[in-house]
């Protein structure tokens, strides 16, 4: 002890002091030792007190504080005799440095009384960089891991920016100026920069990430040898935890400081490209995130790499191209130079066969949207990608991308932004695509498209005067498939809400009766089947019909919800407080969605009595010309008047409520005075509308019906023929009483030109004045002819008692006499058109007149429904300008392009008169074939009008008010149409027809099992169709020979058309049904016809029953499942078939020659054939496929069922309407 010098005023340092003691002698020698400066022989005397001052009494003294002054005099001495320091031994310096490390704990809770202390001891060895000593230990790793792990666990929230600082500085040296790093050293500190250690202490995260900025280039070659050993070696240590983590530990490297991944980065290539499905998924997805953040420079940087990871796009495995595509979003937000290539890369991976790869390509291109709108309005390559993905097989593909179209078009054009004009056009067509997807067969899209409506296309949430603006805009250039499926959508809409209505009022009853109870039961049903899942929503609507009886404020607000004239703002505040009844809105919820669903179905939130107001208001300006107006809405000045009637007449059909107010019904009065020729037939057929839910005669409104009639009766005077047509619709509707007019039906009636009962009409006295002015003035040649022709036939087709005998009269004498069988002269003043068809506007003023005489007569044969002497003489006629091909006194004075609109006019003539009862019946059978020639006229504008007017004469109005079933026996025809695009159209007709009416009678046996419903079977039954399509080939005069290969050939093709769609549907067709009828036929005779041409059509009815029965046996093969049984016996029509006269006739033979349509193998190639039993047992020889399976099981053996014996009780009639009528039991 001797030996040992202190400085001038410290005492020494004895084991024997008392504690207190000691501490005040130790702060006495640390506060000397920190004034003390380097000095390199001035303090030489003091190396003993500092080899003392690690005596194992002073470093292991069981007060802290004493362990505290001993380091930060231990940590001076360093600093003094720095670099040399006084301890030469490795012991001592590993002693030393455990000591410091040890005190440096106590730097964790700053509110320490010796936190100052040990601050100094931290800033001390953080100034002299004391732990470089260090380096000269052999296992200096380990004391610099305990170092980093102490500094680690001990940093927190509150220790200063200072103390942090220190803390770097005490550890960058140890990295920057050590030869190498232990990989456990570096397992320490990169583990602070990962999940969950990163979220865990924060604080060491931050200051690893300050230390790795710090010391980056030191570390980058450690890095590399690293994620060499995992990367390339494929030999990660499993004993670090970062080996877990590469991935993490890459991302976030590249976060803090990119540099030290130089060497990194290039080595995942062979991860992209591993054979391993999960090292592709997770290097792809580190890739993705890296590439694609925003400030990213990787994709510059590394190219090759980047084409690689593009390569992924394409990768076999569906996990790794969903990641890729997901990324595809950050991309387009942050990195514009790569839109083309992500673009190419979206587009391939569009039409991926895996439908979740597909979803992605959408939400990535909609979510992209919402986060930077222009991006993707400005790319039209990106909006069509989302636009192909409508058409999607999968739902939720479509309903995203219809949301996602939807977004971006509201977003475009119904919110402010800053968009050019140029990208708000090329966004437009997205209202037409959404309204496109009302065309799908699924219920889900429909009501997607529902939704949509009101909620992007039209907001509803918007203030009436822009709401009405968007409308108008939306409806303004349409197409003409939207503006279709949008006029569906209004009806269907409105047909729920009267449906829903009825059911809602079965609620007010006090007294609920079993009775009641079934009407509640039918009409849940009903209004099951208008939402998904029908089964479910029974349940729920059952469960929200016994809330409603129970909640009488429930049940109120629904009334409110469904009341006709209710406002939009009523409605949607309404509907918030029924919703908040229904209980939580959560996905659990399927109470809640399935009420709502049904509750936006029926609400009326898009107009209201005061945005219909508006709506005039806008539309009379665009009449008038305001080209600001029309800029606005965003319409061509010249169209934007007439559309926008076009959207009133639409809108008064289904919100008819909304009109009824003294101002908007004298504005629209006021439109009148307008001389635009489009004008007047748009208001007057909205006014027609309003007539059917209220006439203007009831209540409040006859003094403007006084008004209106003067002009109508100038309309229909001396106005245009469509003028003229909508001016006595509206005057006779809203001249009728509710009592006479169908109110029913949300302000529309099913058949819009239908007129009132007979025993119920009231005829206003204008129309006397019109039928004295047509009396008077309808002359040949006069200046308003074909007004007047056409003002005749709808006065003749409404009130047809009223004026019998003027109205007769006129049509015997102006109509006929003077007009259609007068001689066309043989020089005449106008340019005719040469070819053999035009357009109508361009056919001469008398031809045109011609056309409107026939639509005349039709109208006046269906108002008197039952003139049968009348209806014969028109059949006549009508069927001659048929016969003579449009030129009724063969002059051959008429050009080709009149001919054809004359027999096309007469045809469509017949057809229409043949949908009513009674006079529909009286057509000949040599008529009805004369007119079949209509679907292989030379002309091909001819056939296709004619078709679909055959297609829409027996699809409207099942089952009384539509063609009977014989016309569906022309479609047989189409099997010769050339034109492929009109033989497609033909075929999707019978298709649509032959549904329909199964459809119908599936409808008709459940709701009304009864006999009474069994003869409505005969008339609507498609199959049927086979007995009339055959007299109609029979008739085809390109069938002459029914032995003649190449014509059977052509027959052959009529008969596979129709059969190959009534035997489409496996469940619907019965073998033995056909056979019977076919076997019927060959029993009969041909009844049309000379006497002359008896036998040769005998033969070739015949024959084409041989020829059906061989295609149907063709398509069911040797299967004797498929050969169902029909027992009950079948009757033909004798109108097309009568009896032999021979009672003992027997057919046996076959009448198709055996050596080209070879039925089997042991046939003889005979002139004399085989008997249908020889026929039958080769037939079920043949192995052909088969593509008919049982139906003994099949529900639609009950269309069959159903037929039993027709009603005898009445008078047979001259023909049986629609169908061939069964034989008695």
């Amino acid at each position: 002890m001797a030996d040992i010098i202190y400085p001038n005023g410290c005492r020494p340092l004895v084991e024997d002091l008392g504690t207190d003691e000691l501490i005040r002698r130790l702060k006495t020698l640390a506060n000397v030792l920190q004034t003390m400066d380097q000095d390199d022989n001035l303090h030489q005397q003091y190396i003993p007190l500092a080899l003392h001052l690690l005596d194992d009494f002073f470093i292991h003294h069981q007060s802290r504080d004493v362990q505290l002054l001993i380091a930060c005099c231990v940590a001076d001495v360093l600093r003094v005799y720095a670099p040399e320091a006084p301890y030469k031994e490795q012991e001592q310096i590993k002693t030393i440095f455990k000591f410091f490390i040890k005190q440096l704990h106590g730097l964790k809770d700053p509110r320490d009384p010796s936190f100052k202390r040990y601050f100094y001891l931290l800033e001390n060895l953080a100034f002299v960089k004391s732990f470089n000593m260090c380096f000269e230990l052999e296992d200096c790793q380990e004391i610099f891991y305990e170092l980093f792990s102490t500094v680690f666990k001990i940093i927190n929230d509150q220790h200063s920016v200072k103390v942090k600082n220190f803390f770097l500085d005490v550890l960058s040296p140890l990295i920057t100026e050590a030869d190498n790093l232990s990989v456990e050293l570096l397992d320490l500190i990169l583990i602070n920069i990962v999940e969950p250690n990163k979220s865990a202490n924060k604080h060491a995260y931050q200051l690893t990430e300050q230390l790795l900025i710090k010391t980056g280039e030191a570390l980058e070659s450690p890095i590399k040898i690293f994620f060499n050993q995992v990367l390339v070696l494929d030999k990660p240590n499993p004993k670090l935890a970062i080996s877990q983590k590469i991935y993490d530990i890459i991302y976030e490297l590249n976060q803090i400081n990119g540099e030290v991944l130089c060497s990194v980065l290039p080595q995942l290539e062979n991860k992209l490209l591993s054979t391993d499905d999960a090292e592709r998924l997770r290097a792809t997805t580190l890739l993705a995130r890296m590439f694609s953040e925003k400030d990213s420079q990787l994709s510059k940087k590394y190219q090759w790499l980047l084409r690689v990871f593009f390569g992924r796009f394409c990768d076999i495995t569906e996990s790794v191209r969903v990641k890729c595509v997901q990324s595809s979003m950050h991309f387009l937000l942050n990195h514009p130079h790569l839109q083309a290539d992500i673009t190419e890369k979206l587009r391939l991976r569009n039409h991926d066969l895996d439908e979740m790869v597909r979803h992605e390509v959408v939400m990535a291109i909609v979510e992209t949207a919402k986060r930077d709108f222009k991006i993707v309005a400005e790319a039209p390559e990106l909006l069509e990608i989302v636009r192909e993905r409508t058409l999607d097989k999968r739902y939720k593909i479509r309903r995203d991308a219809m949301n996602g179209l939807a977004y971006i078009y509201k977003r475009a054009i119904c919110e402010p932004n800053d968009l050019s004009e140029e990208v708000k056009q090329q966004v437009d067509w997205i209202k037409n695509k959404i309204l496109h997807g009302y065309y799908k067969v699924g219920l889900e899209d429909r009501l997607l498209v529902e939704r949509l409506l009101i909620t992007c296309l039209v907001p509803y949430k918007l203030a009436p005067e822009e709401r009405m603006m968007k409308l108008y805009h939306l409806l303004g250039d349409l197409d003409a498939n939207a503006t279709k499926a949008f006029v569906e959508l209004q009806k269907n809409q409105m047909k729920t809400r009267n449906t829903v209505s009825e059911w809602v009022k079965l609620h007010n009853s006090k007294e609920f009766t079993p009775r009641l109870l079934n009407q509640l039961s039918a009409k849940q049903a009903t209004i099951a089947k208008l939402l998904p899942d029908p089964l479910k929503a029974a349940e729920y609507l059952t469960q929200f019909s016994t809330n409603m009886r129970k909640d009488a404020q429930l049940l109120r607000c629904i009334h409110i919800v469904l009341k006709r004239d209710v406002s939009c703002k009523e409605c949607t505040d309404t509907m918030s407080v029924l919703l908040k009844k229904l209980g939580a809105h959560v996905m659990t919820n399927l109470y809640y969605n399935t009420v709502k669903m049904l509750i936006e179905r029926v609400a009326s939130v898009m107009v209201d009595k005061e945005s219909i107001g508006v709506l005039i208001g806008l539309i009379e300006k665009c009449i008038q010309g305001d080209g600001k107006i029309c800029e606005e809405i965003g319409i061509k000045r010249h169209e934007a008047g007439e559309r926008g009637l076009k959207l009133l007449s639409m809108l008064s059909y289904v919100f008819s409520a909304h009109f009824f107010t003294d101002t908007t019904l004298r504005h629209l009065i006021a439109l009148l005075s307008y001389e635009h020729e489009y004008v007047a037939p748009l208001v007057l057929k909205t006014l027609t509308h309003l007539g059917r839910y209220q006439p203007l005669i009831d209540e409040a409104y006859p003094t403007i019906l006084e008004e209106l009639a003067p002009i109508c009766k100038d309309f229909a005077l001396m106005g245009t023929p469509k003028q003229a047509k909508h001016a006595v619709r509206c005057i006779f509707v809203n001249s009728q009483s509710s009592a006479a007019t169908d109110g029913a039906g949300g302000g529309g009636c099913g058949n819009s030109g239908g007129a009132a009962s007979t025993t119920t009409q009231t005829v206003h006295q204008i129309f006397n004045e019109i039928i004295e002015a047509l009396r008077i003035g309808l002359v040949p040649n006069c200046e308003y002819q074909r007004t007047m022709i056409v003002t005749l036939g709808h006065i003749a087709y409404n009130m047809p008692q009223a004026f019998l005998i003027p109205v007769k009269n006129m049509i015997a004498r102006r109509i006929v006499k003077e007009l259609l069988i007068q001689e066309v002269p043989a020089q005449r003043e106008y340019d005719l058109p040469e070819e053999e068809w035009c357009e109508q506007e361009d056919l001469p003023p008398d031809t045109l007149c011609k056309l409107d005489a026939l639509k005349t007569m039709a109208r006046w044969l269906l108002g008197l429904r039952t003139d049968v002497h009348a209806a014969q003489k028109t059949f006549r006629m009508l069927a001659a300008f048929v016969n003579q091909r449009g030129d009724l006194l063969a002059q051959n004075r008429l050009v080709p392009a009149e001919k054809s609109w004359l027999r096309l006019g007469a045809a469509c003539a017949m057809l229409k008169v043949c949908e009513q009862k009674g006079v529909g019946d009286q057509f000949s059978a040599e008529q009805y074939l004369q007119l079949s020639q209509l679907m292989v006229d030379p002309v091909l504008e001819v056939r296709d009008v004619f078709a679909r007017k055959l297609h829409k004469g027996l699809g409207k109005g099942l089952p009384r008010n539509c063609l009977p079933l014989d016309f569906m026996g022309y479609y047989a025809l189409a099997g010769l149409e050339t034109d492929r695009k009109l033989h497609d159209q033909v075929r999707h007709y019978v298709e649509t027809d032959v549904n329909r009416r199964r459809e119908y009678l599936k409808t008709v046996a459940m709701t009304s099992p009864d006999s009474s419903t069994e003869s409505q079977s005969l008339h609507i039954l498609p199959d049927y169709m086979l007995a009339f399509a055959i007299p109609v080939l029979v008739n085809e005069p390109s069938f002459t020979n029914h032995q003649d290969y190449a014509q059977l050939r052509k027959m052959e093709k009529c008969l596979r058309f129709i059969l190959e769609l009534l035997m489409a549907k496996r469940e619907s067709f019965v073998y033995g049904f056909y056979k019977q009828l076919l076997e019927l036929i060959k029993q009969r005779e041909y009844s049309p016809g000379a006497d002359k041409d008896r036998m040769q059509n005998n033969y070739k009815m015949w024959a084409l029953s041989d020829l059906a029965m061989h295609i149907i046996d063709a398509k069911i093969g040797q299967c004797e499942s498929a050969k169902g049984t029909f027992s009950m016996p079948l009757q033909l029509p004798d109108m097309y078939f009568k009896q032999p006269a021979d009672p003992n006739f027997q057919n046996t033979e076959i009448y198709i020659p055996l050596d080209i349509y070879t039925l089997g193998e042991g046939i003889p190639r005979t002139s004399k054939a085989p008997t249908n039993a020889t026929l039958g047992r080769n037939v079920e020889k043949r192995n052909s496929d088969v593509l008919m399976l049982e139906d003994d099981n099949s529900q639609e053996n009950n269309l069959f069922d159903n037929i039993r014996v027709a009603d005898t009780t009445e008078p047979m009639a001259k023909r049986t309407r629609g169908a061939a009528a069964a034989a008695k039991s």
